[in-house]
């Protein structure tokens, strides 16, 4: 087996998960964010920086890597992690989700996907089982099976031809999977906002017998009053000793929610893209940066953050870099946010192992403003 999750407390409060998962490149503290590095880099980010706050996985991405620079050549450096000089977990997506975000540049079948690149519109194609050779090649220690993440809203007809076609494409995925000894292959649970076809898909694929499941489908423009719906019907579906991801969700209120909703994996760009706009997250909420008001403050962006960035600069400095379109601005802010959730994880690991994790969520929400959950960020 490639990794192995271990349960170690479930919280009494909230009924949250303090698990870790081992994996061939390290063990991975869960709940916990995972910072993603869409070509081999978090944008703005040196790997030494992602260790000095505590990274303990980082995403990549299948279909941009192997549009550029091509698997073949991660795979003669020796792998994501040689190629990018990561030593610690790397988990790779599948390329569905582009299967979903580039709609008007692909068209679906039963056999695969065939894509445009977003490049320079090259005539491409990526089936279960390219998906699967892609990933092989790349190294990851967690790889995703390709699916299809339907839109928000879809009809029910569709959702349900879309997770039956995810769910031979998962079978695929399993048959064609090269490296299963050093390489944990996760399926993806689709069937949109509707529960019933989220137990079809969960019960097909859990009797296939993944080392792990992640939930796709979600945080795709629906409310998020609905997504916690989704998420409590779906994970009592999914085994307790394998890991459980929540794919695409990384906003401080759903990082909280959905950890109490028995979820160990979250991903998402938010905290790196709304950095390089001059956006952060700080312990009392939102700030921008480059707002005026901040010329003339000579305070640390946030006073209750210890990282790197808010123990050396001002938010006068900082804002300087924005407005200047300076790169180390960029990186500043990047570092920030990435450093307050993965803070934040710590945070909700030590409010389950005490039983408190419902206290401290309600203390977060009142200090970040966010009392009314379905707000967001």
């Amino acid at each position: 087996m490639a990794i192995k999750y271990e349960l170690i407390k479930v919280c009494k409060q909230s009924g949250a998960r303090l698990g870790r998962i081992h994996t061939p490149h390290g063990i991975i503290d869960t709940p916990t964010f995972m910072p993603v590095g869409t070509q081999a880099t978090v944008k703005t980010m040196s790997p030494e920086e992602l260790k000095q706050m505590d990274a303990h996985i980082i995403l990549s991405n299948t279909y941009h890597l192997f549009v550029r620079p091509g698997h073949e050549i991660v795979r003669q450096a020796g792998g994501l992690h040689k190629f990018m000089n990561w030593d610690r977990p790397i988990l790779t997506d599948s390329g569905g989700f582009q299967v979903f975000s580039l709609s008007k540049m692909r068209k679906i079948r039963e056999e695969g996907v065939d894509f445009r690149s977003h490049l320079n519109g090259d005539k491409l194609f990526i089936s279960p089982e390219k998906a699967m050779e892609i990933q092989n090649a790349l190294g990851p220690d967690i790889m995703m099976a390709f699916d299809e993440c339907a839109p928000y809203p879809a009809e029910y007809d569709y959702v349900k031809q879309s997770l039956e076609r995810t769910t031979r494409w998962a079978e695929r995925c399993l048959k064609s999977h090269a490296r299963p000894h050093d390489q944990a292959l996760f399926a993806i649970v689709q069937g949109g906002m509707y529960d019933d076809l989220r137990r079809q898909s969960a019960s097909e694929l859990t009797s296939m017998d993944f080392p792990g499941y992640a939930i796709g489908g979600l945080s795709v423009g629906e409310p998020k009053d609905i997504m916690y719906r989704v998420l409590e019907s779906t994970v009592p579906l999914l085994p307790a000793d394998k890991p459980r991801y929540l794919m695409g969700v990384g906003s401080p209120d759903a990082l909280l929610d959905g950890s109490i909703r028995g979820i160990d994996m979250f991903d998402c760009v938010l905290p790196t893209r709304i950095a390089r706009n001059g956006t952060t997250m700080t312990s009392s909420g939102r700030l921008v940066i480059r707002n005026a008001k901040f010329t003339d403050d000579f305070g640390p962006l946030d006073p209750e953050c210890s990282c790197y960035t808010c123990t050396n600069y001002s938010r006068a400095y900082l804002r300087h870099l924005i407005k200047a379109d300076e790169t180390f601005g960029l990186r500043l802010t990047t570092y920030h946010n990435l450093h307050f959730l993965l803070q934040l994880m710590r945070d909700v690991r030590q409010a389950i192992m005490e039983d408190r994790l419902l206290d401290f969520r309600d203390a977060f929400f009142a200090k970040y403003g966010l009392l009314d959950n379905d707000k967001g960020f």
